[in-house]
C-alpha cells in the first residue's frame, strides 16, 4: 500500500474510533422486537441512524420492548451502556408507556410510582425473586440524566409518543402525566427536552383519526413503519430546536 493511501486509511480508522456515539434507550415504541418491524410494528429508534451522518457519529438503539424506566435499570441494561459511555456521547431516552403497571405483579413487575417525587416502597419482586425498593418515574429518569452527565455525555429526554386515542377529534396527550413529568425532570436536571408527545400529537391532529388509524395495524400503541418514520422525523425536529445541543450538527 502506498504511503499516502496508508495515511488516508489510518486517518479514517482513527476518525471512526473517535466518533461520538448516540445511545437510544426506551421501550417498544422506540424499538420493537429486533428492530425490524415484527408484525408490521416498528419503533422510531430503528430509523434514527438513517437521519445522521454515521461517518461522524455512531448510532446505537438499545431500546427494548416491555421495559419501563425501572426495569431497563434493574435488568442491568443501563449499566452495560455506562461501561462504554464516554465524554462527548449522547443519550436520548423515552420511557413511560410501561411505567403505569403494577409494581409487584407476577406477570411483569415493571411499574414505577407515579410522579417525580422522592417516594419509594419496599416490595418483593416475584419475577426477579428479590426484595426491591421501587421509586418514582422521576427518580429513575433523574438517574439516567445524572449518570449520563457524570460520564461527560449529553442527556436528552423525550416525552412518550402518543397512542392512537382520539377524544373529541383530538389526540389524547400526556400533558398531565408522563409527558409533563419527563419535561419537569429534564428541566430540573439541566438536560435537554424534546416534547415528542406534543410534536407527534400535532401531526396526528392535522391528519385526523381516520388517517392515523392506518399507522396502527395491531393495537393503539405500536405504529407501523410509516407511523414510526413520522415519529423519527419529529425526534429530528425536536433535536433541531434544541439550543446549544451539539447533536444537531451530526444530522444529515
Amino acid at each position: 500500500m502506498a504511503i499516502g493511501a496508508f495515511i488516508l486509511v489510518s486517518s479514517f480508522v482513527l476518525m471512526q474510533a473517535n466518533r461520538p456515539t448516540l445511545y437510544i434507550i426506551g421501550d417498544s415504541t422506540v424499538k420493537n422486537g429486533s428492530g425490524k418491524g415484527e408484525g408490521q410494528m416498528w419503533g422510531w429508534g430503528s430509523f434514527m441512524a438513517d437521519r445522521f451522518d454515521t461517518t461522524r457519529i455512531a448510532v446505537q438503539n438499545h431500546a427494548i420492548g416491555g421495559r419501563s424506566s425501572r426495569t431497563f435499570i434493574t435488568e442491568g441494561r443501563w449499566n452495560r451502556i455506562l461501561e462504554t459511555l464516554k465524554p462527548g456521547d449522547f443519550v436520548i431516552m423515552q420511557f413511560g408507556h410501561n411505567d403505569s403497571g403494577p409494581l409487584d405483579d407476577t406477570a411483569r413487575a415493571r411499574g414505577t410510582i407515579r410522579g417525580i417525587g422522592t417516594d419509594s416502597i419496599a416490595i418483593y419482586n416475584p419475577i426477579r425473586k428479590v426484595n426491591e425498593v421501587v421509586h418514582t418515574y422521576g427518580w429513575y429518569m433523574r438517574k439516567y440524566i445524572d449518570d449520563a452527565k457524570a460520564k461527560g455525555a449529553t442527556a436528552i429526554v423525550c416525552s412518550p409518543v402518543p397512542r392512537n386515542i382520539f377524544k373529541n377529534g383530538k389526540t389524547e396527550r400526556a400533558n398531565n402525566s408522563y409527558g409533563k413529568w419527563a419535561e419537569d425532570v429534564a428541566k430540573a436536571g439541566n438536560a435537554f427536552f424534546i416534547p415528542l408527545n406534543d410534536l407527534i400529537a400535532d401531526q396526528y391532529d392535522a391528519l385526523g383519526a381516520d388517517s392515523v388509524k392506518h399507522f396502527f395495524p395491531g393495537d393503539h400503541t405500536h405504529p407501523n413503519k410509516n407511523g414510526s418514520s413520522l415519529n423519527a422525523d419529529m425526534v429530528v425536529k425536536g433535536i433541531k430546536a434544541l439550543n446549544k445541543c451539539k447533536l444537531k450538527k451530526y444530522l444529515k
